[in-house]
């Protein structure tokens, strides 16, 4: 495991906050995508915890429900 620390396995096993690195891979967009989305306030509510930045699971799961705003029946 990469700096040491494990990586959730399943949903219900994920901590409370989550690095840039796991939402990535959780929305399968690259790091640097987040941060263009944090310039541009476009992206996941994030939270500054020292000198690092972490996510709210729920808030990004809050986020990716409302992105999904397109019709089926049309």
């Amino acid at each position: 495991m990469p700096n040491g620390f494990p990586r959730p396995a399943t949903a219900a096993g994920r901590g409370p906050l989550a690095t840039s690195a796991e939402i990535a891979e959780y929305l399968g967009v690259p790091v640097k995508t987040l941060s263009q989305w944090k310039y541009r306030g476009t992206g996941p509510k994030m939270h500054k915890v020292g000198r690092h930045l972490r996510y709210r699971w729920r808030e990004v799961d809050a986020w990716l429900d409302r992105q999904t705003s397109y019709d089926l029946t049309a």
